[in-house]
């Protein structure tokens, strides 16, 4: 066995270095949560403000799909959907991006955007393959993070350029939000919405007019509702006046500027102006001076309104503007004062004195006669009008007034009179004894059918004593003939007898006489055949 010795090892001093490094992998960590916080500080950093809208309905809106737009381009999106506490409303919770945050002031309006067809078109069409979304109307204001949403969309979506004006009437007829307003028929403005005045005797429309087109309101601008087609008459026949076919389904409004006015005379935005029913009514001259009188009527007014015109001899001088009822108790007298509105303007005075004022040149021409009447305007409709002329025949009838206003004195028209003599003559027919005279003319008529039986027996009588005429008639003549056969054989036995002689006078005297009855005879004869009836009646004296 072999005994192995290990070599001796040689040792050496070791070197301890104290310094220790960091571990590269504890740079991962650290980078993580740079990033996160990096990504943190960018997500908070470009996050908008959140808001909420409050809608009567959820209609067409989802949870992270509905996106609030604003020319199209998404500016949020809906992030909650809850119904409040008051049980009718929902209430939309709402990312908007950072850039918006300047849109969201108290001003601003939300609505939401549908498929809707109209007569002006079809708006919404896109969302039947996107869906609702939210719109978004901004304005400026204070900075406000809470809502109430339009259930309809304004009528001017964005912030067009143009002027807004209003218009007062007393109708608006079928016109609303969204009615075309045109300019020569070019379609420049629309109406934005309606309210009752504060007195409630007028109606004020907020309308839009579109730049450029804004210039053309000027001082004397006339604005007027167009049906659609005006038909008017004239000396040259009918004229027809169409307007836009949308005027014609949706009416509408058309305005036109005075050939006075100057480029410079451009009003500024929200001023009034006065709406007309037509066409006709804009071209009138309108009168600021005026002057009020009053007009007692006892006749029935039906068919007189308020705004009928007031006319002197056909021109228009003035209209009506109130109508009432007064009853006198202790003389049970109805009276019907009627107000209108008479503008002097319209009349051109010739020969007046310079001292003369209004009032003292209709007393004057009261005195002259000048009476007021009514008039039917049209027989189709039966309307009424107040027309003045002179009728200087006519009396002054004055009625207790009350009004503080000059009395117009009045008169019956042509056909009230004719009326009222008639109801005269009915109220004497019926104070008549009809059923006394009644009785006497059936008496009167019993006893002309008795009177009657005997004429018709009196002419068969004469009818028979005609005939026996007639047969005595015809024995005359042959009785004419013998008498003139016996002549000729007298004649001829006194030529044979002498001349001078007894028996030729006393012959001669004999044919005289029978001469004389012949002709008698004849003369009888040729009356009964003119007049047969004297056999009845005898010869008329």
């Amino acid at each position: 066995m072999n005994d192995y010795i290990e070599p001796p090892y040689e040792t050496a001093d070791a070197t301890i270095n104290k310094k220790r490094g960091l571990p590269l992998i504890w740079l991962l960590p650290l980078c993580a949560l740079l990033v996160s916080a990096w990504l943190i500080y960018k997500t908070i950093s470009e996050k908008g403000p959140e808001i909420t809208i409050t809608f009567s309905s959820a209609d067409g809106l989802e949870v992270d799909k509905t996106k609030i737009k604003y020319l199209d381009v998404e500016i949020g999106k809906v992030s909650d959907i809850a119904i409040n506490d008051d049980m009718k409303t929902i209430e939309v919770t709402a990312e908007m991006h950072k850039e918006s945050s300047v849109f969201l002031t108290d001003n601003t309006q939300f609505w939401v955007v549908r498929p809707k067809i109209g007569l002006s078109g079809i708006t919404g069409l896109g969302t039947l393959m996107s869906g609702a979304y939210i719109s978004i109307k901004p304005e400026q204001g204070k900075r406000e993070r809470h809502f109430t949403g339009l259930d309809v969309a304004p009528v001017l979506e964005t912030n067009t350029q143009g002027k807004k004006f209003v218009l007062e009437t007393t109708n608006i007829g079928s016109m609303g939000p969204g009615t075309p307003i045109s300019f020569h028929g070019i379609t420049v403005g629309q109406v934005l919405d309606y309210n009752l005045a504060k007195n409630a005797d007028n109606i004020k429309l907020s309308v839009f007019i579109n730049s450029p087109y804004d210039q053309f309101v000027r001082t004397n601008t006339r604005f007027w509702i167009d049906s659609g087609i005006d038909l008017s008459a004239g000396a040259d026949g009918f004229k027809v006046r169409t307007g836009p076919l949308l005027s014609l389904l949706t009416g509408g409004i058309t305005f036109r500027t005075a050939p006075e006015d100057k480029p410079t005379d451009t009003v500024p935005e929200d001023t009034s102006f006065q709406l007309f029913e037509g066409y006709e009514q804009s071209t009138q001259v309108i009168y600021h001076r005026t002057v009020k009188v009053v007009m007692y009527f006892s006749e029935s007014i039906r068919g007189l309104s308020i705004g009928a015109p007031v006319l002197l001899r056909g021109i228009p001088i003035g209209r009506v503007t109130d109508i009432n009822l007064e009853i006198n108790v202790k003389s049970a007298d109805i009276f019907i004062p009627v107000i209108v509105e008479v503008e002097p303007e319209r009349i051109k005075m010739i020969n007046a004195p310079e001292t003369m004022s209004t009032k003292d040149n209709i007393a004057h021409l009261v005195k002259k006669g000048l009476r007021a009447q009514l008039q039917t305007g049209s027989l189709l409709t039966g309307q009424l009008y107040v027309a003045l002329d002179l009728f200087p025949e006519s009396k002054v009838e004055l009625h207790p007034n009350n009004t503080g206003l000059m009395e117009f004195p009045t008169t019956p028209n042509a056909m009230d009179k004719i009326i009222d003599s008639a109801q005269t003559i009915m109220d004497k027919i019926a104070k008549l004894p009809l059923e006394t005279m009644s009785s006497e003319i059936n008496k009167t008529l019993e006893s002309l059918q008795g009177t009657s039986r005997a004429a018709t027996k009196t002419l068969n009588t004469a009818d028979g004593a005609l005939s026996s005429v007639d047969k005595t008639l015809k024995t005359a003549d042959v009785t004419l003939k013998s008498a003139d056969k016996t002549l000729d054989s007298a004649h001829q036995v006194l030529t044979t007898l002498e001349p001078g002689s007894t028996t030729q006078y006393e012959l001669n005297q004999l044919l005289q006489e029978l001469t004389q009855t012949a002709s008698s005879v004849k003369q009888l004869a040729d009356y009964l055949e003119k007049h047969p009836e004297s056999l009845i009646r005898g010869k008329n004296q």
